[in-house]
């Protein structure tokens, strides 16, 4: 029988145990349109009386842009205290692979995302010239689904291309929206038997970044990871040895209709994952 997660209504039940939070963005302190309010309170309160708050993101974005969007969003600059993007990581790999010469890149994502390779020694180019494909995400999320992406998949897998994925998640919320993201359209490409690399939650890299931004702060001896993606936010928790805490009403909130400690641990197990709590939403 896994462990059951305790069942929270408010983090400052476990707050004091801890003295840095480890916090996702989309989905938890906002939802691609408007911020979370009890959320920003909940951090802005526990940086006071406990310790830093990191916003870990999958963003494929620069943190400049992650910040643009907060002041649109309503996200305001005293709920934390630094922010580690996906994006940031994917930036400093393609800048080592532009080094060597001018490369040659397919992007796959919106505009938006430019910011992730804007100002690099490399061309955005077509499929047939590309050494190498950047998937920030769909072209058009309000409505692509990773079908619209097998003809290219295909074509990216008869050259060799590598895919270089700087947003591992599936999907995010937008608004009361399911939309894909790059995570998406890089799991395809390796079902059919191409090569993904991918830049951030669950994977190690940016945790270690993330804690050496915690160690610029000052000494924190037991962070809390605190996320709504199972297989991103509470994997990687798992994997960096991290206590989790999962927001249920995020991306699963289709999955999460009895919030009890059996129906939660029972949730976890599906995915292979363990959290040492469970809310509904981020709330002091």
């Amino acid at each position: 029988m896994p462990a059951q997660p305790q069942i929270l209504t408010n983090l400052r039940e476990i707050a004091p145990d801890y003295d840095a939070l480890i916090c996702d963005v989309w989905g938890v302190i906002h939802n691609g349109k408007t911020a979370q309010v009890p959320a920003v309170d909940a951090l802005r309160r526990f940086r006071g009386a406990h310790g830093p708050v990191v916003l870990l993101s999958n963003a494929p974005r620069p943190v400049a842009d992650v910040e643009e969007q907060f002041r649109k969003f309503g996200v305001p600059a005293d709920c934390y205290d630094a922010i580690i993007t996906s994006g940031v990581a994917t930036r400093a790999a393609l800048e080592k692979r532009a080094a060597r010469h001018r490369l040659k890149m397919l992007h796959i994502g919106p505009e938006r995302d430019r910011g992730v390779f804007d100002g690099l020694n490399l061309d955005c180019v077509e499929p047939e010239l590309a050494e190498v494909a950047l998937c920030t995400g769909l072209y058009d999320d309000d409505r692509e689904t990773p079908d619209d992406y097998k003809a290219l998949n295909g074509v990216l897998l008869e050259r060799g291309l590598e895919m270089l994925c700087a947003n591992p998640d599936i999907v995010v919320q937008r608004g009361g929206k399911l939309i894909f993201c790059a995570g998406a359209i890089a799991r395809e490409y390796e079902k059919m038997g191409g090569r993904a690399v991918y830049y951030g939650k669950p994977h190690k890299p940016i945790y270690e970044t993330t804690f050496e931004a915690l160690r610029r702060l000052g000494p924190a001896k037991r962070p809390l990871a605190i996320g709504d993606g199972l297989e991103t936010d509470i994997r990687g928790a798992n994997g960096a040895g991290l206590d989790a805490l999962f927001i249920a009403d995020g991306i699963h909130g289709e999955d999460v209709r009895e919030l009890t400690p059996a129906h939660m641990a029972a949730l976890f197990a599906k995915s292979g994952v363990s959290a040492r709590a469970a809310m509904r939403v981020l709330a002091w």
